[in-house]
């Protein structure tokens, strides 16, 4: 409907952008899943959850979608480009 509307779109996961999103800046939902484990063992243990430390995620991801930008007619500055972690074509 955004691409319809001629609107660009920021999503916090790359499925979206996959979809047809123009960009997405977040964390990785399998980084995500992995640092849960870790809880999840703990309180399977007996751990109280207000004992547990509050996670942040270490790694944020851009991805961007060329194919969405060229639709919306954005032009995409080379440099942009090269920063994001991927270029979806």
């Amino acid at each position: 409907m955004a691409l319809k509307l001629g609107l660009p779109t920021v999503s916090s996961q790359r499925e979206y952008v996959e979809a047809g999103g123009l960009m997405s800046y977040g964390e990785s939902l399998g980084d995500f899943y992995r640092r849960s484990t870790f809880y999840v063992d703990k309180l399977l243990k007996g751990a109280k959850p207000s004992e547990l430390p509050i996670q942040q995620p270490t790694r944020f991801f851009t991805t961007l979608n060329r194919k969405t930008a060229d639709a919306l007619r954005i032009n995409m500055p080379m440099q942009v480009l090269v920063l994001a972690d991927e270029v979806i074509e």
